[in-house]
């Protein structure tokens, strides 16, 4: 389906939505709705990254299917969603990667695992692969220091500056550069992404994974999110540590770095794997399946990015730790590689999308 016939059914449905105003209480995207007297396809564009699929509106609406008007909001604003992923995504080849997506994070993910331990065993020798290491840079007698620092620094740059480009990308075609926000807007929308405000639905959960209000998928984002920014944080640290200070890795169990990696990485295991066992059992009917892989490819790497580290923390020590290393530091690459290009960039466009919504809901008019 292209982006014009997505665009098109998008806006029937919010012309029919907005005489209706029946949902008007669920979440962000019916407030800014209306008002809204016609849509562009940039108002469109941002109503479709505002949404969080709480799925209310579906289980709420008299025109949903069956009926002849056949109104599916969150089956279409995702499918528009994803579409505006594609259409942003810079250099412009490289938005076929969200096409197939879990296919390419799968294989983009193995051949990093692949590198390093090719790497490894070329530098030391395949019998110091499979031997214990023990101390201080252990690590880097597995996989040498320079190899790491190469190829994560190459990555981190360019995915930063994809990133920038795309989501100015995304600012310009939503037509929010016409807009003098407020300090006020960016912090409501901190708050708004935080707490995960409209993942309430209309106050007693989403209608996910069926039509029953609950909050199991707002405390698996919770787990997930908070998880994943603990492991960062962690990352952060010991990144001072290893540079700033001279101490380099593996730290001690007792270590800050290990205390808040520990704990993220068990948070996002919960998380990730609450959020794929939802999907699994969800009901289908509001649900657009082009999405799949790339929602479930994105969810099953961070469990196992997770998982991998927390395995290379209680085999450290053990002759598997060369391979245990090279499956998390080649899983970790593999994220940052698909960072633009994969369900991540949904937290960025959100955002952006929250911000517009702050300053729409403050002045009392769209932009």
């Amino acid at each position: 389906m292209s982006q014009q016939v997505t665009l098109n059914e998008t806006h029937r449905i919010m012309t029919i939505c907005n005489a209706c105003r029946y949902c008007e209480g669920f979440c962000a995207v019916w407030p800014a709705m209306e008002l809204h007297r016609g849509f562009k396809d940039s108002d469109l564009k941002y109503l479709a990254n505002l949404c969080h699929n709480c799925r209310g509106c579906y289980y709420a609406c008299q025109y949903a299917p069956p009926h002849e008007f056949n109104l599916n909001a969150p089956q279409t604003l995702a499918k528009l969603r994803k579409e505006t992923y594609e259409e942003f995504a810079w250099p412009r080849p490289l938005a076929k990667l969200f096409t197939n997506n879990g296919l390419h994070v799968f294989w983009i993910s193995l051949l990093s695992i692949i590198v390093f331990m090719c790497g490894s065993m070329a530098a030391y020798g395949v019998q110091n692969f499979f031997s214990a290491h023990v101390g201080a840079e252990s690590f880097y007698k597995i996989v040498p220091y320079w190899l790491m620092l190469v190829l994560f620094t190459l990555i981190m740059l360019f995915s930063i500056f994809t990133f920038v480009h795309s989501v100015r990308a995304m600012w310009k075609i939503t037509e929010s550069d016409k807009v003098s926000y407020g300090i006020c807007d960016y912090i409501q929308a901190v708050k708004d992404a935080a707490t995960l405000r409209y993942l309430d639905g209309g106050g007693d959960g989403c209608n996910y994974p069926d039509h029953k209000f609950c909050f199991s998928r707002k405390q698996f984002h919770h787990l997930t999110f908070y998880g994943f920014l603990l492991c960062l944080l962690s990352t952060s640290i010991a990144f001072i540590y290893d540079h700033g200070m001279g101490w380099p890795a593996p730290y001690s169990f007792f270590s800050l770095p290990v205390i808040l990696g520990t704990i993220g990485g068990i948070g996002l295991c919960a998380g990730t794997g609450g959020l794929v066992w939802l999907k699994c059992v969800m009901d289908r009917r509001p649900h657009d399946e082009s999405s799949t892989g790339m929602d479930v490819s994105f969810t099953v790497l961070l469990f196992l990015i997770s998982l991998s580290g927390l395995l290379l923390l209680m085999l450290r020590s053990t002759s598997l730790m060369g391979l245990m290393l090279c499956v998390h530091i080649g899983l970790v690459l593999g994220f940052f590689i698909m960072l633009p290009y994969g369900k991540f960039v949904h937290v960025v466009y959100r955002y952006a999308a929250l911000v517009r919504n702050a300053y729409e809901q403050r002045v009392g008019k769209a932009v």
